[in-house]
């Protein structure tokens, strides 16, 4: 019987909620995971457009992990009971109803409320934190302290001129939000949703004129990010073109490799 998928509501409510027991010691991933080792424990960084929520989404399934997106977290709270809602949550809340951007310290008191999730048994797939290398110093001080080390930070890379034209391309149902591309997943009928029947439409920041600005945005907040886990020795660098199967495929190998590299020289250490 393959693993129980994790349901995340530990993650996703907060502590007044639970899902898996936390569990500091690494379990046997799932035989569907090859022959990764262990249960991993990853950050993934990459440009808006590359593709990274998919291969997150594909991650987990593959390693049966935990997908620990905080953006999940900030969609959740707003349909949460209020009196559910973590103190964390709760600041979050109150900064995005104002039209603001979540405060970095409010996003490191919402993990820090979920520090068992960082103990979940399956691992787990960090996405959307850290996005400051201040949130990225903090997140590394935090996982000392559960005893939980990271496996690898793994950058999607793209050329500038392809992400562009992805974003650009893409439109998105004004009613149930479904999302298309002109040209890699168009609708059966042009400007109308397959889902709903809603009007296709394209978003501001998905314009070749703001996608630049996003870029350079990005850029500036994920370059000390880069340098950061390289310095750590955690940086993987994976060409995000081609498919997605195509960059799993290449993202697992490249964790493959670095396991077996690990466990060589633990071996001549020993």
């Amino acid at each position: 019987m393959p693993p129980q998928k994790p349901e995340r509501a530990g993650w996703l409510i907060g502590p007044a909620a639970s899902c898996w027991p936390p569990q500091a010691d690494s379990q046997k991933a799932s035989p569907q995971a090859g022959d990764l080792p262990h249960a991993y424990h990853l950050v993934l960084l990459g440009a808006p457009g590359v593709g990274k929520g998919t291969q997150a989404a594909l991650l987990c399934q593959r390693l049966r992990a935990c997908h620990l997106s905080t953006g999940d977290i900030f969609r959740a709270a707003k349909n949460i009971d209020p009196s559910r809602l973590s103190p964390g949550m709760a600041q979050a809340l109150q900064a995005m109803r104002r039209g603001e951007l979540v405060a970095d310290a409010t996003v490191l008191q919402i993990v820090k409320e979920r520090t068992d999730c960082l103990r979940c048994r399956g691992g787990f797939v960090l996405d959307g934190f850290p996005r400051t290398l201040e949130q990225a110093r903090a997140l590394q001080e935090i996982l000392v302290e559960q005893n939980v080390k990271l496996d690898a930070t793994i950058n999607y890379e793209m050329p500038l001129p392809q992400i562009i034209a992805r974003l650009s391309g893409r439109r998105t149902c004004a009613a149930c939000k479904a999302v298309f591309h002109v040209q890699n997943h168009p609708p059966k009928v042009p400007d109308i949703c397959d889902r709903c029947g809603g009007a296709l439409v394209q978003r501001e920041d998905d314009k070749p004129e703001a996608v630049g600005v996003r870029m350079d945005a990005y850029q500036g907040s994920t370059a000390p990010l880069i340098e950061f886990y390289g310095k750590l020795g955690l940086l993987l660098r994976i060409d995000a073109t081609g498919s997605p199967e195509e960059i799993l495929r290449r993202t697992l190998k490249q964790l493959k490799n670095r396991s077996a590299a690990t466990r060589s020289a633990s071996g001549a250490a020993e």
